[in-house]
């Protein structure tokens, strides 16, 4: 016998607990909360959700997600077209652009090489980087990848393909600490970070 009172309150509660971080009592709340609001609220967000999934495109230029075929951040002609920051994923550009201290532009890879999970550095979009860097004159990378064994792996794989390009390399100083991702660090030390910059060789 079941503990909710409707089926289809059960199936809601089911779907939401599938959310990261969300369990079966944050769903219920979830839910419930949804029932009590007006039905427009809850169809806008439900035409929301189906619209991201329909719509939403990645980045033909640096794998970002985007409503077009180049991203806002591509197609701004103020943003420094000679250096690009290279990513793990899209959480990452956002931390950084709420910094406010990188006008150039990013390479999203989409993951990071971790032999463990089975991904390969043929997985990411290191391909399209390396590319990137040949055809459009970038003149600087900076690697502002995760503080861990796996973020250091794909730096190191990355300056390998391209140190002999002849561009600058630079890593963001170890303001954040090990094991963190960039997106939980405080807006002031991953601005730091970016600024304070140092030669990939010298790590």
């Amino acid at each position: 016998m079941t503990e909710y009172s409707s089926i289809l309150l059960e199936n809601a509660v089911n779907e939401l607990s599938r959310l990261p971080g969300v369990g079966k009592k944050t769903a219920l709340r979830l839910a419930l909360h949804l029932l009590r609001e007006d039905g427009s609220r809850t169809e806008a967000l439900a035409r929301s959700l189906q619209q991201l999934r329909e719509k939403i495109m990645f980045c033909k230029r640096c794998h970002n997600i985007s409503d077009n075929e180049t991203c806002g951040i591509c197609s701004n002609p103020r943003r420094d077209e000679n250096i690009l920051c290279v990513v793990e994923d899209m959480r990452d550009v956002m931390a950084i652009e709420r910094t406010s201290s990188f006008s150039g532009l990013y390479h999203v890879l989409g993951g990071v090489i971790s032999p463990v999970e089975g991904i390969a550095p043929s997985d990411l979009h290191i391909a399209s980087l390396v590319q990137r860097i040949i055809v459009e004159d970038i003149k600087e990378i900076i690697l502002a990848l995760p503080a861990t064994i796996e973020g250091d792996t794909t730096g190191y794989y990355i300056y390998r393909q391209v140190k002999n390009e002849g561009l600058k390399v630079s890593s963001i100083a170890k303001g954040v600490a090990i094991g963190d991702a960039l997106e939980f660090a405080d807006e002031v030390t991953l601005g730091r970070s970016i600024q304070n910059r140092i030669p990939f060789e010298a790590l």
